[in-house]
């Protein structure tokens, strides 16, 4: 790259051809960096200490609240994918979390969430990237998750309340209801029966033409269901609010195995308000199903019918934007969100990028594709237990038997997209190192296809 000359010193990344290790170079003032002068530069390992100091030195390094306007998550699970991402979102008007991972998934990689920081804000200054950003704390589930995440610099955290959703209270006879609804903590809600029959039986709620007329058996499975991921809600909000000066707030109730209905949703999101609950961001459940790396299945004009009526919802109640998660790949529906959120929406990504890392590696180690995708075959019944995937291994063929061409054809072919999906983590262990050094060789190539891949989820959202 060439220096950045910023406030009367110079950096700039340099990497040694033969090892394509990277390092920072400084040339002005090197205070608290560290390294070792060769010449008139001062040379320093990109390491957690330099980073820091770096941040420090240029402001637009460190992630910021991104709001309600138009945002979109790329998660990265090998490191390498930023600059392919800055590519795909530059001149779109879409704010970008370029640092997005879960909890789960830094176990699967083997990453920590400053690792994952890092690795985009060097991806970010040495794209020249100077706009906005996010750092994305995913799925925490309890308090406990927060503070790696606080200490990195995140910017932006989803909280997964799913242990806390009874999704029986959808079907529940009303009598189980009752009992569920005695059981409530209602002093963690500040509120009582009396005062929830109040908000919602005594009128209809008007939602931007919409009505919602909640009956009691309504109001029932909606506390029945979410009361108790409520008060968890409220308990690490709380924190997040403690312990930090700002941030956005993610409610996510998207994994659970009942859809969010439109009362469900309002219900959710008034409550939220009434607790004081900062969010902006809000992941219902929607109708059909969202599976990793393949497009929207089910009833489309189901699925428009019933967006419209969350989206009244949203712009009703106000201060929000939806948020679609396992977002990527859903192109026969990216239309429809765009328009009925006005793009107030949050799209959420992860391991499409991985996927298009195996593209790379098709075209560039082809032999190293083969034992990846056999070693796939063998580990999906075990790794899909903890993803919503509908693929089977069964229609997944065996190395042997394709072609090169074929081979290439599997990134595009549903079953085999899921398998070598949700199988990442054990690739990983077992073939990582391997995978990492096909893409640091090939960088261009990775990035241009990610830069296609995610130019393609990006038009119908852009500004």
């Amino acid at each position: 790259m060439k220096p950045f000359n910023y406030q009367g010193s110079s950096y700039y990344l340099s990497e040694r051809e033969e090892s394509r290790q990277r390092f920072l170079c400084v040339s002005g003032d090197t205070t608290s960096f560290i390294g070792e002068f060769q010449d008139d530069l001062f040379v320093c390992p990109l390491s957690q200490e330099n980073a820091v100091t770096l941040r420090k030195r240029i402001p637009w390094l460190k992630p910021s609240p991104l709001g309600v306007g138009t945002s979109f998550g790329f998660g990265d699970r090998l490191g390498l994918a930023t600059p392919g991402h800055i590519a795909a979102v530059k001149n779109t008007g879409v704010a970008p979390i370029f640092a997005q991972q879960s909890v789960r998934e830094n176990e699967r990689t083997g990453r920590d969430p400053q690792t994952v920081f890092d690795d985009a804000m060097w991806a970010i200054f040495e794209s020249g990237w100077q706009d906005p950003w996010g750092a994305d704390a995913d799925h925490i589930k309890e308090i406990a998750d927060l503070e790696p995440f606080i200490l990195a610099g995140y910017s932006f955290y989803t909280i997964d309340p799913n242990l806390y959703v009874d999704d029986d209270a959808h079907t529940d006879p009303i009598e189980i209801l009752m009992k569920k609804v005695d059981q409530i903590p209602w002093d963690r809600l500040d509120s009582d029966l009396r005062d929830q029959k109040s908000r919602y039986l005594d009128s209809p709620i008007s939602c931007g033409g919409l009505i919602l007329d909640f009956s009691q058996e309504d109001l029932f499975r909606a506390l029945g269901k979410y009361a108790q991921a409520l008060a968890h809600i409220k308990n690490l909000s709380d924190y997040l609010v403690e312990n930090l000066d700002s941030f956005d707030l993610e409610v996510s109730v998207d994994e659970t195995d009942t859809p969010t209905s439109v009362k469900e949703h309002c219900f959710i999101a008034l409550e939220l308000r009434r607790l004081g609950v900062p969010f902006v961001s809000l992941a219902p459940r929607f109708v059909g199903s969202f599976e990793k790396g393949v497009d929207y299945i089910g009833d489309l004009q189901v699925f428009e019918r019933e967006f419209a009526d969350h989206t009244k919802v949203m712009h009703s109640v106000g201060g929000y934007k939806l948020s679609i998660h396992t977002g990527s790949d859903k192109f026969s529906i990216y239309p429809v969100i765009a328009r009925e959120t006005n793009r107030q929406v949050h799209v959420k990504t992860a391991g499409t990028s991985y996927l298009e890392a195996l593209r790379v590696v098709v075209v560039q180690d082809i032999h190293l594709f083969r034992e990846i995708l056999d070693f796939s075959r063998s580990r999906y019944d075990k790794d899909r237990a903890t993803y919503h995937v509908s693929g089977e291994v069964d229609r997944v063929p065996a190395s042997a038997d394709c072609t090169e061409d074929q081979l290439m054809d599997l990134l595009d072919q549903f079953d085999s997209r899921q398998v070598l999906h949700v199988t990442f983590g054990s690739v990983l262990d077992e073939f990582g190192s391997c995978i990492k050094g096909v893409l640091l060789k090939h960088p261009e190539v990775y990035e241009g296809f990610l830069e296609v891949h995610f130019t393609r989820h990006l038009d119908s959202f852009r500004q």
